[in-house]
C-alpha cells in the first residue's frame, strides 16, 4: 500500500519528526477518501467531512511519523498541535517554548501562513490542496518552520519573514534545510495574465517560472522553482533544499487537488516540529 506520508532526506538527517501526507491509510470516504484534514469552508456541515475522521487521521498520521523515529511513539502522541487560520499572506506566527497556544481575541486561531516554534512539545501542521507546503529547520534542528505557500503567498513573499523570525530564534540560514512539497505541478498550474504580471514583478520579467501555455494568452507558473529561489535568496545553500517531485493535481490517486475536483476535496497537511534530543 502506498505510504500515508512522504519526507525529505535532509529532514530526516537532521532528526526532525516531520511529513507529508497522502490521500493514503485514513478512514474518510467519498471525496474525501482517505487521510483528509480538512473539508471546503463553504460548504454545509452535512458535506463536510466528520470530525471524528479528521481525528482518527491524525492519529495515523502521527503513528507514519514516529514509525519512522524508533522510540518516538510516545513522544510525538503527546504534542500539541499548533494551527493557524491561513489566508494566503505573508503573516507568520510564532510560537515560543512554553508559550499558550497562539489565539485572537475572539479565541480563533490566528490568521497566517507561517507557523515557527522552538517547542519541542509542539508540532507545526498546514493544510493544503494545491498549494505549495514548505517544512525547514535549523541545522540543529530545534528550531521549525510549517509554511502555506499559493501563488499569493509566493508574490508575497512569505519565506523571508519565515526566515527572518526562525533567526530571531537563533537558526543560521545557511545552516537551515527545507523541505518543498507536493503541490501542483509546473505543468499544470495554468494562470491568467494578472498572476503572470504578478510573478513578473516579483521575479523578472525572463523568470524561468513562468511560461506560456501554448497560444491561449495564458501562462504555466511553476511554485516550486520560485519558493526555491526564495529560499536561496534568504540565505539557504542551493543543496539544503528539497525539492519533492509531486504533482497533486495529475497524482490523482494519492493526492487531493482543488483545481482537479472543482473545490470539493479533501486536504493534506504538512507538519513538523523541533527535534526534542
Amino acid at each position: 500500500m502506498p505510504p500515508p506520508i512522504l519526507q525529505s532526506p535532509l529532514l530526516l538527517l537532521l532528526g526532525v519528526p516531520h511529513g507529508f501526507s497522502t490521500r493514503h491509510g485514513g478512514v474518510s470516504s467519498g471525496a474525501y477518501a482517505s487521510l483528509n484534514f480538512g473539508s471546503p469552508g463553504n460548504l454545509p456541515a452535512e458535506q463536510r467531512d466528520p470530525a471524528v475522521n479528521i481525528r482518527r487521521n491524525w492519529g495515523v498520521l502521527i503513528g507514519a511519523m514516529a514509525g519512522t523515529r524508533p522510540g518516538a511513539a510516545g513522544d510525538l502522541s503527546a504534542r500539541g498541535l499548533v494551527e493557524v487560520h491561513q489566508v494566503h499572506g505573508n503573516g507568520v506566527c510564532v510560537v515560543r517554548n512554553g508559550s499558550p497556544a497562539p489565539i485572537d481575541v475572539d479565541g480563533h486561531d490566528v490568521k497566517a501562513d507561517a507557523i515557527v516554534t522552538d517547542d519541542p512539545r509542539r508540532l507545526a501542521a498546514i493544510r493544503v490542496a494545491d498549494c505549495t507546503p514548505v517544512l525547514i529547520a535549523s541545522g540543529d534542528g530545534r528550531i521549525v518552520a510549517a509554511v502555506h505557500a499559493g501563488w499569493r503567498g509566493v508574490v508575497g513573499a512569505i519565506v523571508a519573514p519565515t526566515i527572518f523570525a526562525m533567526r530571531e530564534l537563533g537558526a543560521r540560514p545557511a545552516a537551515m534545510a527545507a523541505a518543498v512539497g507536493p503541490c501542483i505541478g509546473p505543468d499544470s498550474f495554468e494562470v491568467g495574465p494578472e498572476v503572470a504580471d504578478e510573478f513578473h514583478r516579483v521575479f523578472g520579467t525572463r523568470t524561468p517560472h513562468v511560461r506560456a501555455a501554448g497560444s491561449t494568452g495564458k501562462a504555466l507558473v511553476d511554485l516550486k522553482g520560485a519558493l526555491k529561489e526564495q529560499l536561496i535568496a534568504a540565505g539557504l545553500a542551493p543543496e539544503r533544499v528539497d525539492v519533492l517531485p509531486h504533482c497533486t493535481m495529475r497524482e490523482h490517486a494519492d493526492f487531493f487537488s482543488h483545481r482537479r475536483e472543482r473545490g470539493v476535496t479533501g486536504r493534506m497537511v504538512g507538519v513538523i516540529g523541533p527535534r526534542a534530543g
